[in-house]
């Protein structure tokens, strides 16, 4: 839709998203009711930053009568499809949308849309920073992380550039692709919210399913997940990998420790691998998808080698805290799946003292049990997911005998953790599991690992 006035519209979730948006449509003289389940305490300042706009709340639940006058439902991030409200609408036929999908559709620029199940946040800070060195404040970066670009698209003009992360749940919705469009990669996770790995995958590859035949995508070639999908691009097709790429293919690559760049019969050597300041392969496969995307929008190269060179990594993603007496302590609670956390125990070679933990999103656990049983000396589980974790851990076994500890909060887990490690050991938070049961959120809880890790004395 384009024109807003005179519609009635019903948005489920009142955090940042839900806020923004609820602004921007009632801006344009929408109807707009905000309906969250959390009762109306939580809600003071969120009210009163809208009290002067046609907005109308229903706070406590979603009662079905809100659809009687909704001419279109917006979920925020996160708000699942099987909510009773949802699936009735669905079956009175009143469309779905979100944030990003009314950004898409109104932005007068181009658009670089980015998701997959790990490293996405990375990647488009990364992207973002290789724009702003080539568009300056005319370079917004949003979408699942930052500020929702709702919140700019007025300010926006035909000479800038739009760079989103998208999550499988804003794509589940959405029926409009990005100018490029980039998959990492497509491994378990959310199944809790999606149900089967099917469901998921389709959400992915929405975002390249709206696409014509003058955009491009970028696709991870050494997931099968993401490369799978390659026939679905209606336009040109960039890839990215940690090995040589076939003679057909166009992307950056690594090769010999040297990361490179082919299109065609052009070749581009880019910088060696360790000149970049990121640890673990996993990282280097987010550099050289940024390349490969930033190629694709037309970036001078001195601007991605500048940006790559001066990257410093996003909180909570293998975050270096401290070193105290030799040991190093690093913050991943971005890693929510068995699958992040077995990134993040690969990028590194020293004696490893785990934590592990949180709330399962019913995803399979036995990969990284065999890891843990190969690599890590030292085991903490903690929260919801600790006992099934230590169960799955022990039942592998394995000939090295990883000592187990359990925890029934990540604080426990902190101290159980600066008690079994020495120095020359690396102390990793890569939970795999999300930080529900204990906080709001990963950053939260990185945020809270981060102060209690300080305050070890």
């Amino acid at each position: 839709m384009k024109n807003w006035t005179n519609t009635h519209v019903l948005i489920l979730g009142a955090a940042r998203q839900g806020i923004a948006l609820a602004r921007w449509l009632a801006r344009r003289a929408s109807h707009v009711t905000l309906s969250d389940s959390r009762p109306a305490e939580a809600f003071a300042s969120a009210q009163a930053s809208l009290a002067d706009l046609n907005v109308s709340w229903a706070l406590g639940g979603h009662p079905l009568e809100l659809l009687e006058e909704t001419d279109v439902l917006c979920l925020s991030g996160g708000v699942p499809l099987t909510l009773p409200i949802v699936r009735e609408a669905v079956k009175r036929g009143i469309p779905l949308s979100n944030d990003s999908q009314i950004f898409m559709e109104v932005a007068p620029c181009k658009t670089i849309g980015i998701t997959g199940s790990a490293g996405k946040t990375t990647t488009t800070t990364l992207v973002g920073e290789m724009a702003k060195l080539m568009y300056g404040k005319r370079a917004f970066v949003g979408g699942n992380i930052g500020d929702p670009l709702i919140n700019y698209v007025d300010e926006m003009t035909a000479e800038d550039l739009a760079i989103m992360e998208l999550s499988s749940f804003q794509l589940d919705q959405m029926t409009i692709s990005p100018n490029i469009a980039a998959i990492l990669n497509i491994t378990p996770n959310h199944l809790d919210r999606h149900g089967t790995m099917e469901a998921y995958i389709q959400a992915k590859a929405r975002i390249l399913d709206f696409q014509s035949a003058s955009d491009i995508a970028i696709l991870g070639r050494d997931d099968a997940g993401a490369w799978n999908l390659r026939d679905r691009a209606k336009g040109k097709l960039f890839t990215f990998s940690l090995r040589d790429l076939e003679e057909d293919l166009n992307g950056a690559y690594l090769q010999d420790g040297l990361l490179s760049l082919r299109d065609g019969f052009a070749y581009v050597p880019l910088l060696l691998r360790e000149k970049v300041q990121l640890r673990g392969d996993h990282n280097i496969a987010n550099v050289l998808a940024a390349f490969a995307i930033g190629h694709a929008a037309g970036f001078k190269l001195d601007a991605m080698l500048e940006a790559v060179e001066e990257f410093r990594g996003v909180p909570h993603r293998l975050e270096l805290i401290r070193e105290l007496n030799g040991v190093r302590w690093y913050n991943d609670s971005i890693s929510t799946a068995p699958e992040r956390s077995m990134a993040a125990v690969h990028a590194f070679e020293e004696p490893i003292v785990l934590l592990l933990g949180g709330r399962d999103k019913n995803l399979p656990w036995g990969d990284l049990a065999r890891l843990v049983c190969e690599r890590v000396d030292h085991l903490v589980v903690f929260g919801e997911a600790g006992e099934m974790i230590q169960k799955i851990v022990a039942g592998v076994g394995g000939e090295r005998g990883v000592d187990i500890r359990r925890a029934k909060t990540l604080k426990e887990a902190v101290a159980l953790a600066a008690e079994v490690a020495s120095a020359g050991d690396v102390v990793l938070l890569s939970p795999g599991g999300t930080s529900f049961d204990e906080f709001k959120d990963f950053a939260e809880r990185g945020e809270a690992f981060r102060t209690w890790v300080r305050e070890l004395s």
